[in-house]
């Protein structure tokens, strides 16, 4: 991921400036008293004790044979430390691939059917780029913002000198004094999505600022999901009633 951005203001003048991730809060500890808690995995079953060569060995029905001993377990394998481990591919057939597998790229509806199947897409990274991310002057209040949009990442904006402080300072004191995001974009008009590394996930970018004293705070929040009310029902009109013969 790149860690520089390239951005215009309100009044169409563009600098690069830093970006980084929002480092999270730790979280609590887990530990006995006096003591820490070390975690570690093993082994819980081999391949011989998976249901598909349970089923191969003993046939489909071998509930019996589970209650009358453990052949699902494997006393040389279950319970060993498991130190490293490596990504396989499997096919179908639950056998190895040998080669790298075929990326398909599927689109899907809003419905969760699939809509097309097509070759991967390759894409620039774009946000440090000759064309800067546009500042397009949408303002979005706060409070709608959150009902509209998920948001997945945060990144926080950091001055490289005195004129790039002064740059996001004015950024971070407009936004605080309006309570609103301003929709970042990309392309001539600013309508583009945000990409932050090669082939990378596209997103909507929205700015947020804060200031005391002299001190800002400029985020940047990602987000790839409008959330959107779903279309009311039409009610079900009655069936006319049948005429009766006289």
């Amino acid at each position: 991921m790149t860690h520089a951005l390239h951005l215009t203001n309100a009044q169409g003048r563009d600098a690069t400036i830093g970006i980084a991730p929002v480092k999270a809060a730790p979280p609590p500890v887990l530990r006995l008293p006096g003591e820490a808690v070390v975690f570690r995995r093993y082994v819980a079953a081999a391949e011989s004790g998976t249901g598909a060569a349970l089923a191969r060995r003993f046939g489909p029905d071998y509930a019996q044979q589970l209650i009358a001993g453990d052949p699902e377990v494997d006393m040389e394998r279950v319970g060993m430390f498991i130190e490293q481990t490596q990504t396989v591919y499997l096919d179908g057939d639950g056998e190895l691939l040998y080669t790298d597998p075929r990326v398909m790229e599927l689109l899907i509806n809003a419905d969760g059917t699939e809509k097309e199947r097509r070759e991967p897409v390759e894409t620039d990274a774009n946000v440090n780029a000759e064309s800067p991310v546009r500042w397009t002057g949408r303002k979005i209040p706060l409070a709608d913002a959150l009902r509209r949009f998920a948001f997945k990442r945060r990144l926080k904006l950091q001055h490289l000198d005195g004129l790039s402080y002064d740059y996001l300072y004015a950024m971070a004191s407009e936004l605080e004094s309006s309570q609103s995001l301003m929709l970042l974009g990309t392309g001539e008009k600013g309508s583009g999505p945000l990409i932050f590394q090669a082939n990378g996930r596209p997103y909507r970018g929205f700015l947020e600022g804060r200031t005391q004293g002299k001190a800002y705070r400029l985020s940047l929040l990602l987000s790839d999901m409008e959330l959107k009310m779903p279309a009311a029902a039409k009610p079900v009109q009655p069936a006319p009633p049948s005429a009766k013969a006289g």
